[in-house]
């Protein structure tokens, strides 16, 4: 049985008229989202892998993205530094496998807690123009995948993609 984060926690009202899914698997430390973008997948491809375009839809909404490194290819890594009044913090990984406009295999690790590390699954759904994103991160216990529940990420999550609708309207394809 899956527990859906998001039907439990939303009740926020956003501007997207798109559900964003968090859904927490109970058997396993997981965590699955799932959204829906009006753009095609390469669009929102690009959306993942352009670092200029990353840093200015990446979420929170208050918080500034610095590409540090990025070399989005299979075999690549990425570090960028997220900054608020109050907050700095590093994120870092490596690209174990990248193809364009389906799927994107990542590891990801906070740098305040370099001991931890998820392993990220992005892939990319063409529905007829459309795009279904499923997010699929695997971290190592179920500790983690709590405490990662409980940072307020479903926040940066859904400010993050409503500001990627908002690029996606740009046309980055």
């Amino acid at each position: 049985m899956l527990v859906d984060v998001a039907a439990k926690e939303s009740t926020t009202m956003t501007a997207s008229t798109r559900e964003t899914r968090i859904v927490a698997d109970p058997t396993v430390p997981q965590v699955i989202i799932t959204r829906e973008f009006d753009a095609p997948p390469d669009a929102v491809f690009r959306a993942h892998t352009d670092p200029e375009l990353f840093a200015r839809w990446i979420g929170p909404r208050d918080i500034a993205t610095v590409i540090d490194t990025w070399d989005c290819r299979s075999g690549g890594s990425y570090r960028y530094v997220q900054q608020t009044e109050g907050f700095e913090g590093g994120f870092r990984g490596c690209f174990h496998e990248v193809r364009p406009g389906e799927l994107i295999v990542q590891t990801f690790t906070f740098e305040g807690m370099p001991d931890g590390v998820a392993l990220e699954r992005l892939s990319f759904e063409d529905l007829g123009g459309r795009t279904r994103l499923t997010a699929t991160s695997l971290v190592d216990s179920f500790e983690d995948r709590d405490a990662f529940l409980a940072s307020g990420m479903e926040v940066g999550v859904r400010e993050g993609y409503e500001q990627l609708d908002g690029l996606l309207v740009e046309r980055v394809a």
